[in-house]
């Protein structure tokens, strides 16, 4: 039992006045606690986790695992710097770079979790109508500018820089930044505008009054992007697209498009004949749906044809080409069987003959 309490008395000693004893102490006493946290986040809260029905807190979970760590075993690195009494310049530098460490870790896991949060209140649209797919873009870019400005926040705090005076400095500054990047803020305000207005959202296909048509990829701050027929991106700053006129082809109710078939037969024709050849055309179509049915409009007298027009609906934009295609192959072809002309402007020339 002596020995033992002067042993103890021995090892209490050395901590007191070996600086690096006492140091590499307080660093493995926060990598064991660490260990001790990560064991318990892992066995006990993961198991709690999975009890419920929400994957937010397994994403929780994982999220500040590494997080939690790290930042114990970085507090044990700052005790045993301080136990070793470093000059100024160094203790001031350990300092930042252990604190701005755990700023962007814990910056890491907060977009983590603030993803998945979004993501569960987006698919839950029904019960919270504000947060849905269409919004969803314009809540990311607000939590990442949020989670962002703390973090630098955290960090020049960590290195001790006078925040007052930068932020009395930041209207001038803004002043400055607002001549200099004015096309890059109007893109950002348009960018704002359009996520909130919503007038279409990720995987809509749209198509503006320039003439391009495709599928939304990308939402972004400065820019969005749409993949055309083609598969070929394309990139349109945002102040473009808030002063454009937007058709949105998905936009309604669902994503079924109607497409139109115009067509000419000769005077003389029988119109109901007409109507049956294009209506069996619309049948045979395997990209026009059966609901809503198919329907054939006799339109007008034109100057050398009788103007009908085949309207009928597909399951969604991207088919339009493909559909028309076929559509106009076998009403063309259902016309010349049924002996039905297609009228086609002509012209006669008269050749005089000078004497």
């Amino acid at each position: 039992m002596t020995q033992l309490a002067d042993s103890y008395k021995w090892l209490k000693e050395l901590y007191q006045t070996n600086a690096y004893v006492s140091a590499g102490t307080a660093i493995l006493a926060a990598i064991l606690v660490g260990f001790v946290i990560d064991l318990i986040v892992k066995r006990v809260f993961k198991r709690l986790a999975k009890r419920t029905k929400t994957e937010l807190d397994d994403v929780f979970v994982a999220a500040i695992r590494k997080p939690l760590f790290t930042s114990v075993v970085l507090a044990g690195i700052g005790v045993a710097t301080t136990r070793l009494e470093p000059p100024d310049p160094a203790s001031y530098i350990v300092r930042g770079v252990l604190i701005t460490i755990a700023v962007l870790l814990w910056t890491s896991a907060g977009f983590a979790v603030g993803k998945s949060l979004l993501g569960i209140l987006a698919r839950r649209a029904d019960q919270l109508a504000i947060v849905n797919a269409r919004t969803l873009p314009l809540f990311e870019i607000v939590v990442k500018t949020v989670l962002v400005a703390s973090a630098a926040y955290g960090i020049l705090l960590a290195w001790k820089v006078d925040v007052t005076a930068w932020l009395a400095s930041a209207g001038i500054l803004g002043i400055a930044i607002g001549f200099a990047a004015k096309d890059t803020l109007s893109n950002f305000f348009s960018g704002i505008f359009i996520l909130a207005d919503a007038p279409y959202k990720l995987g809509d296909f749209i198509v503006l009054d320039s003439g391009e048509r495709g599928r939304v990829t990308d939402i972004g701050i400065r820019s969005t992007r749409i993949l055309t027929r083609d598969d070929i991106e394309i990139t349109i700053p945002n102040a473009a697209i808030a002063n454009a006129k937007i058709i949105n082809e998905t936009g309604g109710p669902h994503d079924m498009e109607r497409i139109r078939v115009n067509i000419g037969v000769a005077y003389g024709s029988e119109i109901d004949e007409v109507r049956e050849v294009l209506m069996k055309a619309a049948d045979d179509c395997e990209y026009v749906v059966k609901e809503p049915a198919a329907r054939v409009r006799f339109r007008t007298f034109g100057d050398s044809a009788l103007n009908f027009q085949l309207m009928g609906w597909i399951e969604e934009p991207v088919l339009r080409g493909r559909a028309l295609d076929q559509l106009n192959t076998l009403v063309y072809n259902g016309l010349r069987d049924a002996g039905i002309a297609i009228p086609f402007p002509q012209q006669d020339v008269h050749l005089i003959k000078e004497n």
